[in-house]
């Protein structure tokens, strides 16, 4: 069977479709009222964001801690600009002070039955997701932060000597690769999950070997956090998250000749999603071609901050317009309007970062 782009496309933000992102929490004791003016504030200045289509605010009727969010969006960019921006980690500062835990979900619009659908209400932009792409049922998601110019040895030398912690986070979550990455003072570590991505993140942060590294890199952080403070390392890792935007892969079994990879790519100011949205169409395009040695591509974007973490066949030289995703003169010169020159023409707009580590779970048995 000929496998097609759609099959081989298991992420994108950039495919037009509606968003429902669904927020669970469980509240502190005696913090629901204070929750709910919270709320109030923050829904009155959500419905101004452009995208924003609706909200609800639900609450258990079983257990009054237990609280429910959902909104819809035109589409999954528009969502991300706002929830990814400092102007919301300001905004929902109050609720988070008030919740135990916080679990968000997004998903794509594919069908919808009811009466409760009214369609006119909606933006003519707004449509259905087109068909249900295919996946491994693996979750990526990127953390990255800066350390003070001039530490950049000593925090590899960190980074590159933890003991892995176990994979197995539950009988559904495994945690199956964390590859680490460094470009001048920029740090990006991308993890790979099978199962509940926030369980993994909590699993990881709280095994004794992996809190040993974070608490000996935070001399050297140019943001300052307290791990011990659960608000403060609350929004230390929502300012660092990287979510993905867009993941392609050709349908084969990963072999020892593929080489991982992270790409850095220094956006101009207001340009990043439109950068990442630009590296996504070149990735497809590229998967159409038996012949291109990159067998998969996952693309972290936030703001301006842009990385392409790529498993590559062959040497990085061999074919470095597909690798680097600027195939031709005119793809070469988009690529320039959207980054910070750095001395050339396309090829030159993009960092090859540093690996630090890499490292895969154990198969399965």
């Amino acid at each position: 069977m000929t496998t097609t782009l759609s099959e081989r496309v298991s992420q994108s933000a950039f495919d037009g479709s509606m968003l429902r992102v669904v927020l669970l929490m469980d509240l502190h004791e005696g913090t629901q009222q204070r929750f709910f003016e919270a709320y109030e504030k923050l829904r009155n200045d959500i419905a101004s964001v452009p995208g924003h289509i609706s909200d609800q605010l639900c609450q258990s009727f079983e257990n009054p801690s237990q609280w429910l969010i959902t909104s819809e969006w035109e589409s999954a960019p528009q969502y991300l600009a706002w929830v990814n921006s400092e102007h919301h980690a300001e905004q929902v500062r109050p609720l988070g002070a008030c919740a135990r835990s916080m679990r968000p979900l997004k998903f794509t619009v594919l069908r919808e039955t009811g009466r409760g659908y009214d369609q006119a209400s909606r933006p003519a932009t707004a449509r259905l997701q087109a068909t249900p792409r295919l996946g491994a049922g693996i979750v990526r998601h990127a953390l990255t932060f800066t350390v003070k110019p001039g530490s950049e040895k000593d925090v590899a030398a960190i980074l590159s000597s933890y003991a892995s912690p176990a994979a197995r986070v539950d009988d559904h979550t495994r945690l199956c690769r964390t590859s680490l990455f460094m470009h001048g003072n920029r740090v990006v570590r991308t993890v790979e999950v099978q199962g509940d991505l926030m369980a993994a993140l909590r699993h990881v942060s709280e095994q004794p070997e992996v809190r040993a590294v974070e608490e000996a890199i935070n001399p050297y952080l140019e943001q300052d956090r307290d791990l011990g403070d659960p608000e403060s390392a609350r929004m230390f890792f929502m300012r660092a998250a990287v979510p993905a935007v867009h993941h392609i892969a050709a349908p084969e079994p990963e072999s020892d000749e593929v080489q991982r990879h992270a790409i850095y790519y220094p956006a101009k100011p207001g340009c990043g999603q439109a950068l990442a949205r630009f590296l996504a169409r070149q990735d497809e395009a590229a998967a159409r071609r038996p012949t291109s040695p990159v067998r998969s591509s996952s693309i972290f974007q936030r703001d301006d901050i842009v990385v392409r973490l790529i498993d590559v066949r062959g040497p990085l030289k061999a074919d470095p317009e597909t690798v680097y995703g600027v195939s031709g003169p005119r793809k070469a010169a988009v690529l320039d309007r959207l980054t910070v020159a750095s001395g050339g023409r396309g090829r030159a707009a993009h960092h090859t970062m540093n690996l630090i580590t890499d490292r895969r779970a154990p198969a399965q048995s």
